[in-house]
C-alpha cells in the first residue's frame, strides 16, 4: 500500500488582535510556535510499526489552504489532530473519502470525541495507536476499515517501541526534534489534555531504545536539539540518574517539561546540567494560592506546593537550567489581581521565559464536564477555539471582557524587550558568578 501520514500542524488562534499582538512581541507566542513546529512523534512511530512492503510518505499541513495541494494516489491516509486544528482534518478526511480513499484520524480529541470522524467519511484511531495501527493496515488491505478502532482498557508496552522513522523528516526545516521517554503523568489536572487520556498508568521507555532514538537522530542532524515529549518528565528519578550520564556522552541539548519537584534533588540537577538540559518548562499555572486549588484532583498537590514557588526556580536556575514559567490566567478563584500578580512574580523571581494561557476546558478533560455540567461553556462543540489564545468559558470571579483585557495588557508588560532583557540578564549575570565562585 502507498500510505499518507498527514500531521495538522501549525499554531491557530481565532483572536485576530491577539495574532496581531503576537507579531509584535515575539516572546508571546514563542513556545506555541516551536511547539506548532514539532513534527508529529505520534505519526513518525506509526511508520516505525509499518512493514517495508509498504510506501510510507509524511505529510504535514499547516494552513487549510494547503489541502488543495495534497496528492490523492493513496490507499490508506491517517491523520493526526489537536482539537485546534480537527475541522481542518475533518474537511480533509471528507476530501479523501471524496476519492475512495480509506481514512483514520487520531489523537487527542479523537480519542474523547470518536464518534464524530464517522460523519466525514473517517474511522477513529482511539487511544494509544501502536495498539490499533497494524489492525488498521491489515484491514485496509482488505478494503474493510472499521469505524473505530478502540484501543483503550489495553495498555501499550513501551518496551516495544518502534524506532520513529526521523528518516522520513528533512531535518532542515526544524530547530528540534522529539523524544519519548515516558507517557502519563502521576497528577490529574483538571485542564490537562495530554497523555493521560491516552493511558491509565506512568509508564518508561527503556533507556537502550531512548538512546537508540538519541543516535539515530544524531546520525541524521549534526547539533541537535531534543525535546522531550513527555508530559511530566523525571518522575522516575532512579531511571534518569541512569540515563543522564549516558546521555552526557551524546552531547546534545534538551529540554524537557516537569513539575517542581524536581527542584528537590540538587545532584539529579546537576546531572541533568551536565547531560546538556537547557530550560524545563514547569506548570505554575497561578501566581498565589488562588486558582490552585482543585487544580491538581488526587492530592491537591500543586496547592500544596506554592510556598516552594520562588526557591524552585532559584534553584533550578543557579544550577544553569533556564526555566520556562507557565501560568493560566481565567482559573476559578482567579480576580483581575491575577495579572499583576503574574507580572509581580516575574519580576521578583526572573524566570527565564514565562508562558501565559487562557483556561481552557479541552474535550475529555474534567474541566470541560465540569463548566458543561455548570452551563459555563460559550462555545461548546467549537473546537477551533481550544487554542489555549481563545476564550471558549465564563470565568467566575471576573468577566469576559476583563479576562481577555488583563491577558492583552499583561502580554504586552511580560514580553516587551526590556522586561525580557532584565529577567534574561538576571539568569545570565547569576550564572556568571557561579562560574567565578
Amino acid at each position: 500500500m502507498k500510505i499518507a501520514l498527514i500531521a495538522m500542524s501549525g499554531i491557530r488562534v481565532c483572536d485576530t488582535d491577539l495574532l496581531e499582538l503576537g507579531l509584535t512581541l515575539p516572546g508571546f507566542v514563542e513556545r506555541s510556535k516551536t511547539i506548532a513546529s514539532l513534527p508529529s512523534l505520534g505519526l513518525l512511530t506509526l511508520a516505525g510499526l509499518t512493514p517495508d512492503r509498504h510506501d510510507v510518505q509524511y505529510i504535514e499541513v499547516a494552513d487549510i489552504n494547503d489541502l488543495d495541494e495534497l496528492p490523492a494516489d493513496f490507499d490508506l491516509v491517517a491523520i493526526s489532530s489537536f482539537s485546534a486544528q480537527v475541522n481542518e482534518g475533518y474537511e480533509l478526511a471528507r476530501r479523501y473519502a471524496e476519492f475512495a480513499i480509506p481514512v483514520v484520524i487520531g489523537g487527542l480529541h479523537v480519542t474523547t470525541m470518536p464518534h464524530e470522524a464517522a460523519l466525514y467519511g473517517a474511522s477513529a484511531a482511539v487511544g494509544e495507536g501502536e495498539i490499533t495501527w497494524p489492525q488498521i493496515m491489515a484491514d485496509a488491505e482488505r478494503g474493510r476499515l472499521k469505524p473505530i478502532y478502540d484501543a483503550r482498557g489495553t495498555e501499550y508496552d513501551l518496551a516495544g517501541a518502534p524506532m520513529p522513522r526521523f528518516d522520513l523528516l528533512d531535518i532542515d526545516r526544524y530547530n528540534r526534534l522529539t523524544v519519548q521517554t515516558s507517557r502519563g503523568c502521576p497528577w490529574k489536572c483538571a485542564f490537562c489534555a495530554s497523555s493521560i487520556l491516552l493511558t491509565g498508568r506512568y509508564k518508561q521507555k527503556p533507556i537502550e531504545k531512548v538512546l537508540a532514538e538519541i543516535d539515530a537522530i544524531r546520525e541524521l542532524w549534526n547539533r541537535p536539539f531534543i525535546e522531550f515529549a513527555d508530559d511530566n518528565a523525571f518522575v522516575n528519578r532512579a531511571y534518569w540518574h541512569e540515563l543522564l550520564p549516558r546521555l552526557a556522552k551524546r552531547k546534545v541539548k534538551w529540554f524537557a517539561e516537569t513539575d517542581l519537584s524536581v527542584a528537590e534533588d540538587e545532584n539529579l540537577l546537576h546531572a541533568m546540567r551536565d547531560a546538556g538540559c537547557a530550560e524545563v518548562l514547569i506548570g505554575l499555572e497561578s501566581p498565589t494560592e488562588f486558582g490552585l486549588d482543585g487544580i491538581e484532583r488526587r492530592r491537591n498537590w500543586k496547592r500544596q506546593q506554592f510556598p516552594k514557588y520562588r526557591h524552585a526556580v532559584d534553584t533550578i536556575q543557579r544550577h544553569g537550567i533556564r526555566v520556562n514559567a507557565c501560568f493560566v490566567l481565567g482559573l476559578d478563584g482567579q480576580t483581575p489581581r491575577a495579572f499583576d500578580d503574574v507580572y509581580d512574580f516575574a519580576d521578583r523571581v526572573a524566570p527565564y521565559d514565562v508562558q501565559i494561557t487562557y483556561a481552557t476546558p479541552f474535550p475529555g478533560t474534567p474541566m470541560y464536564q465540569q463548566f458543561k455540567q455548570a452551563d459555563r461553556l460559550t462555545h461548546d462543540g467549537d473546537w477551533s477555539r481550544c487554542t489555549l489564545f481563545d476564550i471558549n468559558y465564563r470565568p467566575t470571579h471576573m468577566t469576559t471582557q476583563q479576562l481577555r483585557a488583563g491577558f492583552f495588557d499583561l502580554a504586552q508588560r511580560l514580553y516587551s524587550d526590556d522586561f525580557t532583557r532584565r529577567r534574561r540578564d538576571r539568569f545570565h549575570a547569576r550564572g556568571l558568578r557561579n562560574r567565578v565562585a
